[in-house]
This record gives C-alpha cells, sequence and structure tokens, in this order.
C-alpha cells in the first residue's frame, strides 16, 4: 500500500464516495413518494401500489446477502464499478414500465443493483487508519442518509414539473457518469480470503452467533430503521390528507430530515473516543422522543412539530448507523464485507417491514397508530440494550 494511502483516503475521494453512496442509495426511495402516479398509471391496485416500495427494499436486501459478501472475494474497485453498471438498465426499464408486473420487477432489480453503496462502505473502512476509521466511515454514510432524505423532495420536484418516468431516466444518466467516475478515481484493493461463494455464502448465518457485538447492532439498527420507514413512508400520506400538502409541499418537508443528517462525522467522532455504548443509548432515545413529537404533532395539528420530530428521528437513525458500523468494522478485518452484508440486510429488512405496516396502521389507526407502532421500535431496541449491558 502507498504511503498516501496508508494515511487513509484524500478528502477528495472521501467527498466523492460520500457523494456516490447518496446518489445510489437514492435510487431505492425515488419511487416512494411517486407510488400514488406510478399505480393508476399502470393500472395497478392499492396493494400492488405498495409493493413497489417493499420489493425494492426487498431486492437490496438480498443484494447484501448475495453480492455485497465478494467484497471479501473480489477485487473492489471493479466489483463496485459493475454493480453501478447494472443498475443502469434497470432504472431505464423502470422508466418505460407499461405494465404492473414490469414495474414490480424492476423495482426488485433496481434494489437488487444499488447494493454498490454498501461495497463502498468496508472500501473506506479498509482504506482507513483506526484512529480515523469512526469519522470518515460517518462521512460517507452521511452521504448515504442525505441520499435517503434528498431523494423523495427531488423525486416530487423532478415529477411535479414533468413525468416520474424522467425521474428514472434521469438516475440512469447520473449512474453512468458515476460508473465512469469511479472506475478512474477509486483505488484497486484485491482481498486476502480465498474462499469460494458457497463457503462465502455459509459463513454469513454464523457471524450474529460468532459476534455478540454484531447481533446488538442488528437488533439496534432494525429497530430503529423500521421506525424510520414508518414514520417517512406515512408522513407524506398524512400531510397530503391532513394538511392538503402538494408534491411540491412534501418536497420542502423532506428537506428538513435532511439536517439528522449532518450528525454522522459527530457520531463517528464519538466512536472513535469510546463512546459507543453512550451514544448508542442516546441514540435510540432519540428515536422514541422523535415519535413522542410526531404524536404531538398530530394533535395539535402542527407542521413544525412534525418536521422537527423528522430531524431528530433521522439524528438518532443517523447516529446508531455509524455507531453500528464502526463497532463491527474493527472486529476482524478480513470479514468485514461479509459482516456488512448481514448488518446492512438486517437493517433494510426491519425498513421493509416498516413501510408494509405503515397503509394499514394509517387506514385503522390513524396517525396515532403510526406513532405508537414507531415508539415501540426504540423501546425494543432500548429493551436489548439494558439485557446486553447486564450481560
Amino acid at each position: 500500500m502507498s504511503n498516501s494511502l496508508s494515511r487513509g483516503p484524500s478528502r477528495l475521494l472521501v467527498g466523492l464516495m460520500a457523494a456516490s453512496c447518496g446518489l445510489i442509495v437514492a435510487n431505492i426511495y425515488y419511487s416512494q413518494p411517486l407510488v400514488g402516479l406510478i399505480g393508476p398509471q399502470l393500472h395497478m391496485s392499492g396493494r400492488a401500489e405498495g409493493l413497489i416500495v417493499s420489493l425494492t427494499q426487498l431486492g437490496y436486501a438480498a443484494g447484501m446477502i448475495f453480492l455485497v459478501p465478494l467484497g471479501d472475494l473480489m477485487e473492489n474497485r471493479a466489483l463496485v464499478v459493475a454493480t453501478v453498471s447494472a443498475t443502469i438498465p434497470a432504472l431505464i426499464l423502470a422508466g418505460l414500465a407499461w405494465t404492473p408486473g414490469m414495474m414490480l420487477t424492476v423495482s426488485a432489480l433496481i434494489g437488487l443493483s444499488s447494493v454498490a453503496v454498501q461495497m463502498l462502505i468496508p472500501l473506506t473502512a479498509h482504506l482507513t487508519p483506526e484512529a480515523r476509521r469512526g469519522r470518515v466511515v460517518g462521512t460517507v454514510t452521511g452521504g448515504l442518509l442525505f441520499g435517503i432524505l434528498l431523494s423523495r423532495p427531488v423525486a416530487s420536484v423532478i415529477t411535479a414539473y414533468a413525468s416520474w418516468r424522467l425521474v428514472f431516466f434521469l438516475s440512469a444518466a447520473v449512474m453512468a457518469g458515476l460508473a465512469l467516475l469511479l472506475s478512474r478515481a477509486l483505488p484497486r484493493r484485491e482481498p486476502e480470503a480465498k474462499e469460494h461463494y458457497g463457503a462465502l455464502l455459509a459463513s454469513l448465518f454464523a457471524l450474529p452467533l460468532r459476534f455478540p457485538v454484531l447481533r446488538e447492532r442488528i437488533v439496534y439498527q432494525a429497530a430503529c430503521f423500521a421506525g424510520f420507514s414508518l414514520f417517512w413512508t406515512g408522513a407524506p400520506l398524512f400531510l397530503m390528507h391532513r394538511f392538503g400538502f402538494t408534491q411540491r409541499g412534501i418536497a420542502v418537508f423532506a428537506l428538513a430530515g435532511a439536517l439528522g443528517a449532518c450528525l454522522a462525522p459527530v457520531a463517528g467522532h464519538l466512536a472513535d473516543r469510546g463512546h459507543t455504548r453512550v451514544a448508542s443509548f442516546w441514540a435510540l432515545m432519540a428515536v422514541l422522543a422523535a415519535f413522542g413529537i410526531a404524536a404531538l404533532g398530530g394533535w395539535r395539528h402542527s407542521v413544525v412539530l412534525l418536521a422537527l420530530a423528522g430531524i431528530i428521528l433521522d439524528g438518532g437513525v443517523q447516529t446508531s448507523l455509524v455507531l453500528g458500523q464502526r463497532s463491527i468494522y474493527v472486529l476482524t478485518p478480513e470479514l468485514r464485507s461479509r459482516m456488512n452484508g448481514v448488518f446492512m440486510a438486517s437493517f433494510f429488512l426491519g425498513g421493509a417491514a416498516g413501510s408494509a405496516f405503515t397503509g394499514p396502521l394509517l387506514i385503522h389507526a390513524g396517525w396515532g397508530g403510526v406513532c405508537a407502532a414507531g415508539a415501540l421500535m426504540p423501546l425494543l431496541g432500548l429493551s436489548y440494550f439494558a439485557a446486553a449491558g447486564r450481560k
């Protein structure tokens, strides 16, 4: 390894990797505020509309299991570029979709191929010295959350002035440019593992049993992201029906949540200084408090309180994510991609569950039911936190 890489990636490379994470992960969320427009145009039922988001997240979780572990087996730069390139035809087909079955199929493929972001984050950890790893990984992960949060307003604004199909076409063009840029900017990294692919996959399922820290972080982050998905899937629907928001109004509201992503480098700094456990507790408490504020905002008919809840929620989820990644990346470097795959697959399975239950909860229990279910998630995480502390 060169002397420059021994000092860690440059600020320019870190910025590129953070931006790449945001642009790639946004592909999973563009459809979320648009299902109410896509469904009627493709003659989809209400149940099928909801599957667009769920299948995208399930495809992403499948990519975590079947593609991300390849980072421990294949040269990392080539793997990242190939995976980003695979997103391009899936996005083009989404823009061209003319039947419900086609839209649902390409939604799963978009999720599957968007896991390149989870190849970039372990690569960042490999390139960064231990003393700086938390801050650098936090910065790159901050790009991921910015992508999640900004994807909704971007999709809403483009659709308000043009068409939902243009969202997918523009993203395909961005992915083409990004694949070319990453092929030139990323350093090569050959992993040391020499296992076969089958053995690589078989080892995944033993990792949570083998590493208690990984098991703990899976529980905390799955709980946090289930709450995150409940809020950000339910809030646009609630704002449309209760407050009469348009796509532009929802776009502005979603921008507020992006402020929470600013906590990513702070969380990484806390982890580098050994404050992971204390910060984990307060991250879970922030998610719990956010749903209390969200419930109050619905009761008081206050958009300001709802926006505040979104900021606090996103800050708590982002902090928990960075702390979790920092904790598992220091365990065993040669297993880093596999650990990240298991961790993030569990994370997004929690998110898919939250998205799937939001609609029925809003219909049968209203916004208060969504907030109650959301508050239950961090409470489960805190219960596990207390049990782990006693051990």
